[in-house]
């Protein structure tokens, strides 16, 4: 179960944070096949990327299905592991956004897989936050393509980059709509529902 975090100090109003999004091989959340980024400062969007990543097992026909990416297209990609000390650089210390809690258990999955550490980045669920900020999500549709077709935010969804791109400005619309900041959203994302009503 989710637990209230304290904002960590020095970013109470803070506006900068990175968004991540996953697409998976399999069934395994470990099993990254890209992993995209979305980088925000100043309240808006200043770097989007992805990477493929070479998952080092099977792919299923219904992940392929979903994100379009095959065996053949990672190939000579890197692994998490190769990636691993990247990515726990760009996110140290970090608030980072990801839709809903999977992205955490994959990357978690992922860094234990190759004994490495978790990735030490101030995790923000966006979906938690888009259920609290806008009262018609609160309790069923707060997928992302739902929350960005109602914030008329245009994304190809399941690319990783996209979804982290999207994710990213769905907690800047809540921020806009709410006036809490980033930071408030720490804390405020784990209040009950009840209270947003």
């Amino acid at each position: 179960m989710a637990r209230a975090i304290r904002a960590p100090a020095g970013l109470a109003g803070a506006t900068d944070f990175i968004a991540i999004d996953v697409e998976t091989a399999n069934n395994d959340p470990g099993s990254i096949c890209q992993v995209g980024f979305a980088r925000f400062a100043g309240g808006a969007l200043v770097d989007n990327w992805a990477w493929l990543i070479h998952p080092q097992t099977w792919f299923s026909s219904h992940n392929t299905a979903i994100h379009g990416i095959r065996a053949a297209d990672v190939a000579g990609a890197p692994s998490w592991d190769d990636v691993y000390d990247e990515i726990a650089v760009l996110l140290a210390g970090r608030i980072v956004v990801s839709h809903t809690a999977f992205d955490v258990t994959a990357t978690a999955r992922a860094c234990a897989r190759y004994d490495r550490p978790l990735l030490g980045a101030q995790w923000l669920d966006s979906a938690r936050v888009a259920r609290r900020a806008f009262a018609q999500f609160a309790r069923r549709g707060w997928g992302l393509a739902s929350l960005s077709e109602y914030l008329a935010i245009e994304f190809d969804h399941h690319d990783a980059g996209e979804d982290a791109r999207a994710a990213g400005l769905v907690v800047l619309a809540a921020v806009e709509a709410s006036g809490r900041s980033v930071a408030d959203w720490l804390t405020d994302a784990h209040r009950p529902l009840r209270e947003f009503a």
